[in-house]
Order: C-alpha cells, then sequence, then structure tokens
C-alpha cells in the first residue's frame, strides 16, 4: 500500500506541472492576458453588484430633470443635485461678478421641467454726485443694481437708469445707474424729533410733500419760504396744548411679476425692498390732570415704504401642464400642484412606499396602499376615470379633481385639510 500511495502521489504531481507549463504559455501569448483580466474584472464586478443589491449605477429614471438656459444655449439634464448652486458647479457653469441666477442658489430642485435660469452681468457706471462707482450687474432695476453694488441708498433717492451716448465723455461703456440724492432734514414735530429725507425746494413745499397741515395756533420756523439746506433743523410748535406722538411701521408692499422662465411654483426676488415709517402726532386733551381724549393733529410718512419685485413662475412644461388638460381652473394651480408635489412628487407610476425618483410602469398596481399622482387609495378606484388610469396623468388628475371636489369643496379646501393634517 505505501508504495502504491507514493507511485499516486507522483502521478499527480506530475500532471499539475503540466496543467502549469500549460497556463505559463497561455499567458505569455498577447491575447490572453487582457482575456483574463478582463474575466477577472467581470468577477470582481459581479460580486460588488450583489453586494450592492444587484445594480451597479444610478439610472436617470430616479433624477429629476433639469432646464437650465445660460449663454444663449439651452440644456436639458436630469440630476440628483440638491439644489440650484451645486448643479451650476456640476455642470461647470461659472459665475462672475454681478450675474443673476433666478431662482436663487440655494433653492432646493424638486420637481420635473425645473427651470434655472443664468443672466449674465454687463458693465454698470453708478453716478453719485460726483462719485463714481464702476460695477458689473445683471439686475433688472435701478434700486436693485445699487444694491448688488453695495451703494446705500433711501426711501426718497431718486434712481435713473441711463445709456451711455458718448464713452469717451460719459466715462463708461454700459449703463449708467444716475443717484440723484434727497436733502437730510430734521424736523422737531411737536417736540419730537424725526428725520426725513427730501427732494423739496423750500420749507413750505416740505410741509406739501409731507402733508404736513399747519393749524391756527402752530408755529414754523423757519419760515415757508426758506430754501432746504443739507441737515436743516425745522420746528413745528403748539403752545398751550399737550402734544404726543407715535411711530408706525409702514408693511413692506411686494409686487408679483409673472415670467414663463420660471417653472410654476418658484420665486425669485429681483429687488428687494423694506419697510416705511409714519408718526402720528396727536392733541390730548386733559381734564383735572389727566388726558380723556387724543386728536390725530398730523399723520406723516417720514419714510416711504419700498416695494419688494418677486419674480413667480409660471411655465407648466411637462407633467404640470396636463392640469390644463385635466380641467383643472388655473386658480387651482398651487393648491393641486402643492398636494400632488407632497404625495407623489409628480410620479403617475409611484406606489405607497415608494421613494426617490419615479419608477417604470411594470404592469402591475398594487391592490393596496396609494398610488399615482395624488397617492389613490387604493389605485383602482382611478378606473372611473378611465382605462388607462394607471400610467396617464391627465386621468389620474381628472380622478384626482373629482375626489378634491366630492369630498372637500374643491382644490383649495383640500390643501387647507392637507396643510392641517399632513394629508387627504
Amino acid at each position: 500500500m505505501h508504495t502504491k500511495f507514493r507511485r499516486t502521489k507522483k502521478r499527480f504531481a506530475i500532471a499539475r506541472r503540466k496543467r502549469v507549463g500549460k497556463l505559463k504559455l497561455l499567458t505569455r501569448h498577447p491575447v490572453m492576458v487582457p482575456v483574463i483580466t478582463f474575466a477577472a474584472l467581470a468577477v470582481v464586478t459581479s460580486i460588488g453588484i450583489l453586494l450592492m443589491g444587484g445594480t451597479s449605477k444610478v439610472t436617470a429614471s430616479n433624477a429629476f430633470v433639469v432646464i437650465v438656459s445660460h449663454d444663449h444655449v439651452q440644456q436639458t439634464v436630469p440630476t440628483h443635485e440638491p439644489n440650484v448652486g451645486a448643479l451650476l458647479q456640476k455642470l461647470h457653469i461659472a459665475l462672475r461678478q454681478g450675474d443673476v441666477v433666478e431662482p436663487s442658489l440655494s433653492t432646493p430642485i424638486n420637481q420635473d421641467d425645473f427651470r434655472i435660469n443664468v443672466y449674465r452681468s454687463v458693465p454698470v457706471e453708478i453716478v453719485d454726485g460726483t462719485q463714481k462707482t464702476y460695477t458689473f450687474s445683471a439686475a433688472t432695476t435701478p434700486l436693485s443694481i445699487a444694491q448688488q453694488a453695495g451703494v446705500t441708498v433711501n426711501a426718497e433717492d431718486e434712481l435713473n437708469t441711463l445709456p451711455t451716448t458718448n464713452f469717451l465723455r460719459e466715462d463708461a461703456i454700459g449703463e449708467r445707474v444716475v443717484i440723484n440724492r434727497a436733502t437730510p432734514v430734521h424736523v422737531n414735530l411737536y417736540g419730537t424729533q424725526v428725520d426725513m429725507w427730501t427732494h423739496a425746494k423750500t420749507v413750505g413745499d416740505l410741509l406739501k410733500e409731507k402733508g404736513i397741515v399747519l393749524a391756527e395756533h402752530d408755529s414754523l420756523e423757519p419760515v415757508a419760504d426758506t430754501p432746504i439746506t443739507s441737515n436743516q433743523l425745522i420746528f413745528i410748535l403748539r403752545k398751550g396744548v399737550k402734544i404726543e406722538s407715535t411711530s408706525q411701521t409702514i408693511p413692506m408692499p411686494v409686487t408679483e411679476q409673472y415670467s414663463a422662465d420660471l417653472a410654476f411654483g418658484e420665486q425669485a426676488v429681483r429687488q428687494h425692498g423694506s419697510p416705511g415709517k409714519r408718526v402720528i402726532t396727536y392733541q390730548v386733551q386733559i381734564q383735572n390732570g389727566k388726558p380723556v381724549s387724543r386728536k390725530v393733529i398730523q399723520s406723516v410718512i417720514v419714510q416711504p415704504a419700498v416695494a419688494q419685485i418677486v419674480v413667480v413662475g409660471t411655465s407648466l412644461s411637462g407633467i404640470k401642464g396636463d392640469m390644463a388638460l385635466a380641467g383643472i381652473s388655473p386658480g387651482d394651480y398651487q393648491y393641486a400642484d402643492y398636494i400632488i408635489s407632497h404625495e407623489s412628487g409628480w410620479c403617475p407610476t409611484k406606489a405607497q412606499g415608494e421613494y426617490g425618483g419615479c419608477p417604470a410602469y411594470t404592469g402591475y398596481v398594487p391592490s393596496y396602499g396609494g398610488y399615482g399622482l395624488c397617492q389613490s387609495t387604493p389605485g383602482i378606484k382611478m378606473e372611473s376615470a378611465g382605462s388607462d388610469w394607471a400610467t396617464n396623468p391627465v386621468t389620474q388628475l381628472r380622478w384626482c379633481s373629482g375626489y378634491a371636489s366630492s369630498r372637500y369643496g374643491g382644490w383649495q379646501n383640500a390643501y387647507y385639510h392637507w396643510v392641517a393634517n399632513g394629508n387627504w
């Protein structure tokens, strides 16, 4: 047995040396090296895919589609980036001094057909009396240009945008913003010091500009025809009565402009506004040493409010345009958009519990849980709106609109319910 075992062992050793020799010959062949390498990489990749859940890449189907307009071109890209700034950085779209991006860089990307606009700056000269500031800006109003350049202006200052007609004489090649400064004055209004700015030429003109009407027993110093000078002191007094003054904040007005260059539901600020200030003066009636009544004798706007200009997106390109086809009223778009964005992220094939992007239709709809744009529970309820309910967003929206009407009396009430309860 011992001799037989040694012979068998020897035969195995000889066979192994032959196999090793053949392998060495194969690896010396110029074609076999890459073949073997490729096979090894394939094995490693397959193992990695299994360990990572069976997929080797993130598909574009669970990304948002974004339309980026810049430098006279328009790019349509799928993206997983969280906000506008991150996407522009990934696309290597560099921003220069004074460029304007709408919506802002921090705005989340949260819907398909999201629109981003990059407006390139142009040379601008800001003329502020004898001082000139040269900058670059893509802002759309004189005030926003000054704000972007860091030039402080008062609400009463007049700003005008003028074209350059002679760049040699005017030392500018682009637009000019000319600031006509208001004159600061200090008015003692019945004992209350009030700082004002004015374009009035005389003290009397100032009273008319501010709506100050003098009563019979009021005194004015200096007299009405006195020319206004910078930081002038003006006194308006009433003798023999008790006077009180209070200040009130004038709310900042907001002006909305509508643009199809932004996606529906998105906004951008084109001019930052500010609240104003009003001083109200009362004459107090005193009896037995106690005030018994107050009468308003002056209400003066000492600082006008400045409107904030907001551009509001109206673009309904892509799936959101189906709201019109489904017969939803434009006045209800904002309510329907809010609910559907929170229910499914505007995905007609999303089932309850699915997160991320919009999955492809597999031909199967769960018989339980929510499904579709507005997460009908179960999804087959939408069959009443059409046989293509499982995939057609217009059909789904018709059913959703009927549901909003029958259960809540319309999209607006459905929105209020969703905000209060987190569901509908």
